[in-house]
């Protein structure tokens, strides 16, 4: 282990563990959030993304992020077209299967403007899992033989010293902050998902910092009833966020469903022009609004509820 890597874990070791409430607003939590940092965002694709914390740096004019996510999708479109990010490390880049590969990313990407990293599934995981762990690599099979290790310098192969198989070796991926969305959490930050959880625990404690935004705030009595329920620890927490539909357009399980005529429209409008297009979406959905109530009003209240009705239906299924 590098003493680089030691002065890491040291760090996260000397995290704030004491129990106190950590509520603070949109604005106040995109202030922790420094230029240049690496930010892990929580979720995978359409699924509990925390639109509404993507939303908030690209309107506090963030630069040079580097944003780490197990699959990106139109959150992905709104950093790179704001320029709040110029590096990504993730898996897959699209705006969903449904609409294809992004023309925003492959904009950037091919024009030179931003970095994509690409690595597969598995090693996204296995990097954050090696973080959470504090360990500086872990080693997998995937990747072995394909294209995608050619496109990464970081990776190492090895003998294993027990079978003598071929390993691969992948770096740990220790963000200095997390952004996560839940569907509640209490206001020191233990906070319960519902649903897939992907890559969020293993993200939550390989970062230094996490900022929660949650559907809802409860008492610390009711994530007390249910512990078992609770995924990322209240230590392992530096803000949170009250933010109802905080994913929209994206789906929030339990919550609601995507907003896919406004996906529609959105995709429509991009991909025909990749710049001019984000440049109009971004004008009219993140700057213009005044609030994040304001940002959910131009969506519109009736296909939000459409949605919310949706995703409460799967949830009672």
């Amino acid at each position: 282990m590098s003493d680089s890597y030691l002065d890491l874990r040291r760090k996260l070791t000397e995290r704030d563990r004491s129990l106190h409430e950590k509520v603070v607003s949109l604005e106040q939590a995109a202030a922790l959030v420094k230029d240049g940092e690496t930010v892990g965002i929580g979720g995978s694709t359409l699924s509990r993304t925390p639109m509404a914390m993507v939303w908030a740096l690209i309107r506090a004019r963030k630069k040079r992020l580097t944003c780490a996510r197990g699959i990106t999708s139109s959150e992905g479109d709104w950093l790179f077209g704001s320029g709040a990010c110029d590096h990504m490390i993730t898996s897959w880049f699209s705006q969903g299967i449904v609409w294809g590969v992004s023309k925003v990313m492959r904009h950037y990407t091919e024009q030179g403007l931003a970095r994509f990293d690409e690595w597969s599934h598995m090693a996204m995981g296995m990097r954050f899992r090696a973080g959470a762990m504090g360990v500086p690599f872990l080693p997998m099979r995937s990747m072995l033989g394909s294209d995608v290790v050619r496109q990464r310098p970081e990776v190492r192969e090895m003998e294993c010293p027990f079978t003598g198989d071929k390993l691969l070796l992948v770096p740990a991926l220790n963000p200095d902050v997390a952004l996560i969305h839940v569907q509640r959490c209490d206001a020191y930050g233990n906070a319960q998902m519902d649903g897939l959880q992907f890559l969020d625990i293993d993200l939550a404690m390989a970062a230094t910092r996490v900022i929660l935004t949650t559907e809802r705030i409860v008492s610390n009595g009711q994530i007390r009833r249910v512990p078992d329920q609770t995924k990322i620890p209240f230590f392992a927490v530096e803000a949170v966020v009250e933010v109802p539909f905080g994913c929209a357009p994206h789906e929030c399980s339990g919550v609601n469903e995507p907003l896919f005529k406004h996906m529609d429209y959105y995709t429509s409008l991009v991909n025909k022009e990749p710049v001019k297009g984000m440049a109009e979406y971004l004008d009219r959905y993140v700057y213009g609004p005044k609030s994040w109530t304001e940002y959910l009003n131009l969506l519109g209240l009736d296909h939000l509820l459409e949605a919310a009705k949706g995703g409460r239906s799967v949830s009672n299924a």
